[in-house]
């Protein structure tokens, strides 16, 4: 599959597991440790449309702290995906950027936001039975 495929299979692909004694480690829990958070896949979202300044992505990201962007931004960077460029003004001014890995990530994380928009309503009318079904449980 390429990274620019979107198109929607409902056939399982072909993977394998991480974890068991023939299969070494293969990093996508480290991963997804890194990307799998809420506030790091809009912050990537937010720079796969250019560089912005701290104060931007922060208006641009819809109720994330001052303190959890700077968490985001700055494990985004020691993982490579986010640049911070600091610039020699006074003040000084700072800007964060994707990096060539980072872009790379945008069409993946593209591809789950089709997904997610193609398969809304079936996703929400299984909830609705599940809850229906299982009035006593709450998993919310």
């Amino acid at each position: 599959m390429s990274l620019t495929h979107t198109a929607v299979t409902t056939t399982p692909a072909e993977l394998d597991p991480c974890g068991r004694e023939d299969h070494p480690d293969c990093g996508i829990r480290d991963v997804l440790d890194r990307i799998g958070d809420k506030w790091s896949v809009l912050v990537i979202v937010e720079l796969a449309g250019g560089p912005r300044r701290f104060r931007e992505l922060q208006r641009a990201v819809d109720g994330i702290s001052q303190r959890m962007l700077t968490l985001t931004v700055r494990r985004l960077e020691r993982d490579g995906l986010v640049l911070r460029t600091v610039y020699p003004t006074v003040p000084a001014r700072v800007d964060y950027r994707l990096t060539g890995t980072g872009a790379g990530l945008t069409h993946l994380v593209k591809a789950l936001a089709d997904w997610s928009l193609a398969h809304r309503d079936v996703i929400a009318e299984a909830r609705h039975a599940y809850d229906r079904a299982h009035p006593d449980h709450d998993i919310r």
